[in-house]
């Protein structure tokens, strides 16, 4: 029925879309950094080969043969705002050559400390330097080695390590909120469905009961007269029957009710013959108008649409506010395999806004509504008969009309000269 526990809900499907969720946030997380280290590499391949250029600069430039400084440190001044990384150039022993500043490159050296403390701040800067890669060596002409180039990797490389991390907590963040966020409101929303079914059999249980004590009132006041006596009976047994059916139908809450080919206009009839008599008590004087194709054999649950109607019909009396009006009920053929039935009130009507939210569970534009009869409506007509229901069209202070759209064969519908 259209209150069992659904699928979504169920403890297998919870357990498998969490682990659906958390192989995909492990998956992505894998993948950002498999392609994370690719950006690295690419990036260390590419600051390599810069250092490679800078370094062969200056090892051409310092070879005998060329002694024009002006063109290696305009050489040096081209390539530098290239470079990103730190750079220390020292002699053969490790030793930092000065001027510190023409001969380091991004070391952020304080130059206002004493020469010793910039001296010691590189020796510790080319102990760190050594524990990623090893100094790039400058050979004389006769292949000894007259000075070093240390350096390391960019702070750019360095927070490219950090980002899959910081993306994962990111992400896990924004998860765990919007979990959470759904989760709540999956529970207030379920808060207000039970909500709106105990007032829902409370209403539910009005009707027949209020036309009960109504007969009863009436049996006393016409003892003496037969056939008044006979009427109020039949009614008695109507409003008996009626609490039968309701009984019968919260029992079967969280059970799969059967379906059938059942006449669509038997149940309309049946339910409106119903309500006829007892809409003074809804309303002040609602009449009920019908009209039938005279081609509506559909597979569907009889129960469950007495059910769509009665609340449809409820609703309508309702949208009139204690004033006179008029509900048309009409079935049309849509298609060869798809039924219009229309539902038409002469209320106060619906603005934009309110026709978007109408079938939310909860929604109610009465002062003391349970805003779960359309809802109800939409559950029986799309998720157990796989039909469609929306306002069709609504004006203020005119009325509302509701749709609802079923599927049929018209193939299958019986001869309806012999109807």
């Amino acid at each position: 029925m259209i209150f069992r526990t659904p699928k979504l809900s169920s403890p297998i499907f919870k357990l498998t879309l969490k682990i659906i969720l958390f192989v995909s946030i492990v998956s992505v997380f894998i993948g950002m950094i498999l392609y994370t280290n690719i950006l690295i590499k690419h990036l260390i391949d590419r600051e390599k080969t810069i250092m490679q250029s800078y370094v062969q600069i200056y090892h051409f430039y310092l070879s005998p043969d060329a002694n024009n400084y002006e063109e290696m440190f305009f050489f040096l001044e081209s390539i530098t705002p290239s470079i990103a990384f730190p750079i220390v150039t020292t002699d053969i022993n490790g030793e930092p050559l000065q001027d510190y500043s023409l001969y380091t490159l991004n070391t952020d050296v304080e130059k206002y400390k004493t020469q010793e403390e910039q001296r010691e701040y590189l020796l510790n800067l080319i102990k760190d330097m050594e524990k990623s890669y090893k100094p790039i060596l400058v050979y004389d002409h006769e292949g000894n080695v007259i000075s070093k180039f240390y350096y390391s990797h960019s702070n750019l490389i360095e927070m490219l390590k950090y980002f899959p991390f910081i993306s994962l907590i990111l992400i896990s963040a924004i998860i765990g909120i919007g979990y959470f966020a759904l989760a709540a409101e999956r529970n207030n929303e379920q808060s207000k469905i039970w909500i709106g079914m105990a007032r829902e059999t409370a209403h539910q249980l009005g009707t027949p009961l209020s036309s009960l004590l109504a007969w009863l009132e009436i049996l006393k006041t016409n003892k003496d007269d037969p056939s008044m006596i006979d009427y109020a009976a039949n009614e008695i047994e109507n409003d008996l029957n009626r609490l039968n059916t309701i009984a019968i139908r919260f029992s079967k809450i969280g059970s799969l009710p059967d379906k059938k080919m059942i006449d669509i206009d038997k149940t309309i009839e049946e339910v409106t013959s119903y309500y006829e008599k007892r809409l003074p008590h809804i309303s002040n004087k609602v009449t009920i108008s019908k009209s039938f194709s005279g081609r509506t054999q559909i597979y569907a649950n009889n129960m469950l649409m007495t059910w769509v109607f009665e609340n449809l019909i409820k609703n309508a009396a309702e949208a009139m506010e204690g004033q006179n009006g008029q509900i048309d009920i009409s079935t049309h053929e849509l298609s060869s395999k798809k039924l219009l039935i229309l539902v038409k009130d002469t209320g106060k009507g619906m603005t934009k806004k309110m026709r978007f939210q109408i079938f939310e569970p909860g929604f109610t534009t009465k002062k003391r509504g349970w805003g779960i009869g359309l809802n109800l409506v939409k559950r029986i007509i799309e998720e157990y008969h796989n039909g469609k229901v929306y306002v069709k069209e609504s004006t203020l202070k005119k009325g509302t009309t509701f749709a609802i759209e079923l599927p049929y064969d018209s193939k299958k519908q019986p001869n309806t000269n012999n109807k």
